[in-house]
């Protein structure tokens, strides 16, 4: 957590409290576990709360990633195990399970994490310690040098590239004047930068940036503001159940009507939970299943989820989970080792399509380079209940889509 990502109070002295205990303690690094039986995976998700659907999503994935190293014979035949653990969506609790996780279960690695907040407090545990993190959530801070370390690795997109995406798409087909009704914590603060900073190519205008807190049940009171302002857009920056209920009271008090309702991520989950309300709404995404129909690699993915859950498809992060842990264990084959310092060059070296096509991580600061989804909510009249969306565009990977090393205090 940075002092210019405002959270509760209680959570900031929680993460602080928890991070501090660590500080004092010696640093263990993981070659002590290097080649030792089981290769154990921590896997910290807010299985409770806000984001619950998206975290068992990415459980259940990475469980595939798990399965296919282990039918494949593991390495050198030592088998993969994944500790899942709930975080609550909350720092304090997040560091404590990491510390568990290292410290008790001696986890080799861990991956996961679903809010930006939170992964920083995992990434701050992870780093004392000495081991590597694989963080399947979005952020933009946790690529940055106060952040960041050797063993921080970043799977998912970050805001920049994400809002960056939407907005250079939505401003120019639906307008320049925007409000923001934003999440008030670094994931919601994030995506608002993102989004201004590519709108400053197309002349856009911030008419208000309206925050509320993770978990609002009632978007009612800053709706009549919204509407008086006369927005061309609407950027939801919120996510999970926090998305589903804003589109939702934004659809039935009328917004549609004059403004178009963007969402720098449109995930899955919300919109099979929201329904009829989510038409029309166009945002960002870093997978959706219907890529199966033009790259392999999702096809595959895509087949292996449906054996494993009653046919069920998997989710934008969902995927996540599965691509995080893959990495790592595809990393340790190619280490042909466990050992930390080892798992990070072969890291750095992957180039990978586990998924959606084509990855890399950027040597400077670990973050997966991949391309954005532009999507758009479908009709209801769908005729499979899963094709709720339309790909109406893709932004491929490219580093010039991301911040740059130096702005981030890297060497490039």
């Amino acid at each position: 957590m940075t002092s210019k990502f405002r959270t509760t109070r209680r959570r900031l002295l929680q993460g602080a409290a928890a991070v501090g205990a660590i500080g004092a303690m010696p640093a263990i690094f993981t070659s002590a576990r290097a080649q030792a039986g089981t290769i154990k995976i921590g896997f910290p998700v807010p299985l409770t709360g806000a984001f619950g659907a998206e975290a068992n999503d990415q459980v259940k994935a990475a469980q595939i990633a798990v399965k296919d190293f282990n039918d494949a014979g593991g390495f050198g035949g030592q088998m993969a195990e994944l500790l899942v653990r709930d975080d609550k969506l909350n720092p304090g609790e997040a560091a404590t399970r990491t510390l568990e996780l290292i410290e008790k279960d001696k986890v080799n690695f861990i991956v996961g994490s679903l809010s930006a907040a939170v992964q920083l407090s995992i990434n701050n545990v992870a780093k004392e310690r000495g081991v590597i993190f694989n963080s399947i959530s979005q952020s933009d801070a946790i690529n940055e040098v106060k952040d960041w370390s050797k063993f921080t690795f970043h799977e998912a997109m970050n805001p920049h590239m994400t809002a960056g995406a939407v907005g250079r798409y939505a401003f120019p087909k639906f307008g320049k004047k925007v409000v923001f009704l934003t999440a008030d914590y670094a994931y919601g603060h994030e995506m608002v930068r993102g989004f201004q900073r590519a709108g400053k190519e197309f002349g856009v205008e911030t008419l208000a940036d309206i925050r509320h807190p993770i978990g609002a049940s009632d978007y009612t009171a800053f709706l009549p503001r919204i509407q008086s302002l006369q927005p061309d857009v609407l950027c939801l920056c919120n996510f999970g159940r926090d998305q589903v209920v804003s589109i939702t009271q934004a659809t039935e008090f009328g917004l549609k009507s004059k403004t178009k309702l963007v969402a720098p991520v449109l995930l899955y989950t919300a919109r099979q939970a929201g329904g009829d309300v989510f038409e029309g709404v166009v945002g960002g995404t870093s997978y959706y299943w219907r890529l199966e129909d033009t790259v392999p690699s999702a096809k595959a993915f895509n087949d292996k989820f449906r054996k494993a859950n009653a046919g069920a498809v998997p989710s934008d992060y969902g995927a996540l989970g599965y691509a995080g842990v893959r990495s790592v264990l595809e990393a340790v084959k190619a280490a042909k080792s466990t050992e930390t310092e080892k798992v990070i060059t072969a890291l750095r070296a992957l180039k990978y399509d586990w998924y959606k096509g084509e990855q890399y991580y950027r040597g400077c600061d670990h973050q997966s380079v991949q391309s954005v989804l532009i999507i758009e909510s479908k009709h209801k009249d769908q005729k499979d209940k899963n094709d709720v969306f339309s790909v109406v565009a893709v932004e491929k990977p490219d580093e010039k889509n991301l911040r740059s090393c130096e702005e981030m205090g890297h060497k490039a």
